[in-house]
């Protein structure tokens, strides 16, 4: 969700970073993941998808394990490269990746054994959506959960952390681009995700269909962000569909979703908002890109930047600030209040593009750019 809980933001920002290490460890969008004092990074390396384990110090490099991963991205999609697109997500010792091709696999993060791979050609054919996988898995208890499929077919799934085994599938709706998360609402702890038809929440143990709200993929307005939640709304915005306040509801036995508010002026491409103290931050693709501030419990919009900020905003949401991490390779601090767009920091942190989420850390900011993987110093 974006959220930092053990950050404790510097008195006064500094300066300038220093760079700590930077290691090549190839191309992709998805985010490093740290535990346990080491980084892990899933990328390309050539027609290969490769895991890096690096220890979070030094940068060092403790083990790589790479398999064939061929693709073809569905024309548009070039410029964005073969992935991976997806961000990895560690837990108890296992780390679980998605391919570019829809495949999921299960890694022993202390050594890199391969402890099982699962995909879903036999069953839909097509294993991915039309610009590749993109979407993330999740992991609650002894599941992990994401959504198989390409376009037209998919299900989500929860597969067993140990073996891979399938504990429960549900739906037959089409894959997207958007993330499943996981909420509790109304004492439910459930998945909600946006797929290629529909917002849904599902039960987590079970796999229970709950709910459901039609917000379809159309054309090119691809289903892409991964929706916020924030006081029982479930906060979403469609790359020229504008941003919108959805409340799921359970009432004598039976759920109902309600439009609570639209908003037309301000649209997410690419980009995932965050909230911070009660107030949602955003990235809307309009003039150019802009950030925005906006109340979610109107849907008002308090404030928004500058025009042509860039393509892509990756946000980090602090006590007090935002930290938005442009496609151009800057960060900028950004105080977290609705008066004003009020930018308290700028730091360069990469020569080429930054795409994936990056990591913040106590003393530090881990930031994967086109090829690299770089630790600033705070």
């Amino acid at each position: 969700n974006g959220w930092v809980a053990d950050c404790k933001p510097p008195a006064q920002w500094p300066e300038k970073l220093k760079k700590t290490w930077q290691v090549k460890v190839g191309t992709g969008y998805g985010s490093p993941i740290v535990a346990g004092g080491k980084v892990y990074q899933h990328a390309r390396q050539g027609e290969d998808e490769v895991v890096h384990c690096l220890d979070l110090k030094t940068g060092k490099v403790l083990w790589s394990k790479s398999h064939p991963t061929p693709f073809k991205i569905g024309g548009g999609g070039e410029r964005h490269g073969k992935g991976p697109k997806s961000s990895p997500v560690y837990a108890d010792g296992r780390l679980f990746t998605m391919s570019i091709a829809g495949t999921m696999t299960a890694w022993d993060a202390a050594s890199g054994k391969v402890l099982w791979r699962k995909g879903y050609g036999s069953r839909f054919g097509k294993t991915h959506a039309y610009w590749g996988t993109s979407n993330s898995p999740i992991v609650d208890g002894d599941r992990v959960i994401n959504h198989f499929g390409n376009d037209k077919y998919g299900a989500l799934v929860a597969l067993d952390v140990e073996t891979g085994e399938e504990v429960w599938t549900q739906g037959k709706d089409g894959t997207c681009y958007s993330s499943p998360l996981l909420i509790e609402s109304h004492g439910i702890r459930q998945v909600m995700e946006w797929n290629h038809r529909a917002i849904v929440g599902v039960e987590s143990k079970t796999g229970h269909l709950l709910w459901e709200y039609p917000f379809p993929h159309k054309s090119t307005d691809q289903n892409m962000p991964t929706p916020a939640f924030h006081n029982g709304q479930i906060l979403v915005g469609g790359e020229n569909r504008g941003f919108h306040g959805i409340e799921p509801k359970l009432e004598d036995g039976k759920w109902t979703v309600t439009k609570r508010w639209s908003q037309k002026e301000v649209a997410l491409d690419m980009s995932s908002a965050v909230v911070n103290d009660g107030l949602l931050y955003g990235f809307s693709h309009y003039g150019l890109g802009r950030i925005f501030c906006l109340n979610p419990k109107t849907g008002e919009i308090l404030w928004q930047g500058p025009h042509r900020t860039g393509e892509n905003v990756m946000f980090l949401s602090v006590p007090g600030y935002i930290l938005a991490l442009i496609n151009r390779g800057e960060i900028q601090v950004i105080k977290a209040t609705g008066k004003s767009f009020e930018k308290v920091a700028s730091y360069r942190v990469a020569e080429g593009s930054t795409w994936a989420p990056p990591v913040l850390l106590q003393h530090g900011i881990l930031v994967k750019d086109l090829e690299n993987l770089t630790l600033w110093a705070l």
